[in-house]
């Protein structure tokens, strides 16, 4: 309610954890620092807190269903991206997949691309555009502006970033029965700790998957791959009481960036006529998709202006 009070706002460079220092260890284990770590992906004690209460202000007192928690019972490519490329063909120009951008210069006509992976000649010479919006991970956006000469500032801003991993470790259900509904519900939330640190375990066969097979999430992962997979195992035979055994471990070391305190993210604004949209450019929120597809708005609007 302090927090309410104040307009969700708090002193700059204050980490999750200090601003809620005050509360129970249950408050700060049971709510705060499993609803950081997924929100934010950064741990509480080095997470920034204006950004966490930006999520809360958001999520829980802006509007009805703001909180509301919608699961997809398709996976992320056929519900995001491959709507977007139909979308995009019945539209326009066919969208050009597996030609990497090499090269990007300024030209007469705006900005010069040179691709990779080209079948047309002339294409993998160079194409002349007004404009160019470099919508990906910020170390490939750096790589390309950095190579036009035109603003070093931002493409070591952008390189400079600290990223967080995350962990899937998909486990199957071997005690009989390994029916569809293997959990009591799609999602279930864990008790997380230094040696358990799965904060959540999907049902895939309630989510459109295979029936038997849970997917559990490590925010923020620390460890290697072998430890990772032997921790969350334990973990979700104790607190589950299912027999499991492992399918695979998935490591993505550069999920997210690191949303910590006082930082300082790329504008999207790199040149005249040379922008960059995504998650980790600035903005009010973490890396999630909500922040990439307000990043993608707020750059086409500047290509409009």
């Amino acid at each position: 309610m302090r927090t309410r009070a104040a307009g969700f706002a708090c002193a700059p460079g204050l980490s999750v954890a200090a601003l809620c220092k005050g509360l129970s260890p249950r408050a700060l284990r049971g709510l705060v620092e499993p609803l950081c770590v997924s929100a934010l992906n950064t741990p509480a004690e080095r997470a920034c807190a204006q950004v966490f209460l930006r999520v809360l202000k958001d999520s829980l007192f802006s509007q009805p269903g703001g909180a509301d928690l919608l699961l997809p019972r398709v996976d992320l490519s056929a519900l995001l991206p491959e709507a977007a490329l139909v979308w995009l063909t019945e539209r326009g120009p066919a969208p050009r997949l597996g030609a990497r951008v090499q090269t990007l210069a300024r030209s007469p006509q705006g900005w010069q691309l040179s691709l990779s992976g080209s079948a047309n000649t002339e294409e993998s010479q160079g194409e002349n555009f007004d404009a160019v919006l470099l919508a990906c991970p910020p170390q490939e956006a750096a790589r390309l502006a950095e190579g036009t000469g035109s603003n070093a500032d931002w493409a070591a801003h952008a390189a400079s970033l600290q990223h967080e991993s995350i962990a899937t470790v998909y486990a199957r259900l071997t005690s009989p029965p390994a029916y569809a509904n293997s959990l009591a519900q799609p999602m279930l939330a864990l008790h997380g700790s230094a040696d358990a640190p799965a904060q959540f375990v999907f049902d895939r066969g309630q989510l459109g998957g295979p029936a038997g097979l849970l997917a559990f999430v490590v925010s923020a992962s620390v460890g290697d791959k072998a430890l990772i997979s032997a921790q969350v195992m334990a973990q979700g035979q104790a607190q589950l009481g299912l027999e499991l055994e492992l399918v695979q471990t998935i490591v993505e070391k550069r999920a997210t960036f690191a949303c910590t305190p006082g930082l300082l993210r790329p504008a999207a604004q790199i040149a005249p006529g040379l922008l960059a949209c995504g998650d980790y450019v600035a903005g009010p929120y973490p890396a999630t998709l909500e922040g990439a597809v307000r990043s993608g708005l707020h750059a086409a609007r500047l290509l409009k202006a």
